[in-house]
């Protein structure tokens, strides 16, 4: 991976990817945000225009390569028959199918570790008002500013999608993830403070389960 930003921060030291090191719990955003977004247009095609419709026609069937890791190819592409989501964004401009497009594009190029176009299709998304889905699109940034190794703006996007909506599910997986990156930046102290916000007010998260560690981890180094 070639991907470098000129206000890029290097941690003086690194234990492998933030990928990797974070794997299930990125896994498990990726596989939230489709399932969100299969729900979430569930419900939308039933107030469609004919232009948006037309656009949703469309979708159904890039969502259905999206689905499989072998056809996703053919999801941001099209099959020659259906478009992908990339045409589906530039075609239909404007409608929610293609607001739609634009976090599937985003999400499949992170989880190809095209982490640039993840973020170019990512902030294309307007959030739609929905609790889960703006702050999942939100924190996927961040992810990918995370593996690209510009951890500043990681850290800014984790701590938007952590207070963008603050609930069980969202909210403390975020704010691990901003903890993380602050020890990325050998902000200890942040961090340290993040970890408590979890323990404190999320008790029963599964990101609270081993949360002490961490806290401790935090003060050892401050």
């Amino acid at each position: 991976m070639s991907n470098k930003n000129v206000n890029q921060t290097e941690p003086k030291k690194s234990s492998g990817s933030f990928f990797q090191d974070n794997q299930k719990s990125i896994t498990f955003i990726v596989g939230g945000i489709i399932l969100l977004i299969l729900l979430y247009l569930g419900y939308q095609r039933l107030y469609l225009a004919p232009r948006a419709e037309k656009a949703a026609n469309q979708l159904y069937k890039a969502e259905e390569y999206a689905a499989i890791d072998s056809l996703q190819a053919k999801a941001i592409d099209g099959d020659g028959s259906f478009l992908g989501f990339k045409e589906i964004a530039e075609e239909y401009s404007n409608t929610k199918s293609a607001n739609i497009a634009n976090a599937y594009l985003g999400s499949l190029y992170l989880r190809q570790g095209n982490f640039q176009e993840a973020i170019k299709y990512l902030q294309k998304y307007s959030d739609t008002g929905s609790d889960i889905l703006d702050p999942l699109v939100t924190g996927l940034i961040g992810d990918a500013y995370s593996e690209s190794k510009d951890y500043k703006s990681a850290a800014n996007h984790y701590k938007k999608a952590a207070q963008k909506s603050k609930n069980t599910y969202t909210t403390p997986l975020f704010l691990k993830k901003l903890g993380l990156v602050y020890e990325a930046l050998e902000d200890f102290k942040n961090a340290e403070q993040t970890y408590q916000t979890i323990k404190s007010d999320y008790p029963n998260s599964p990101e609270a389960n081993m949360i002490d560690g961490f806290i401790a981890r935090t003060k050892a180094k401050q």
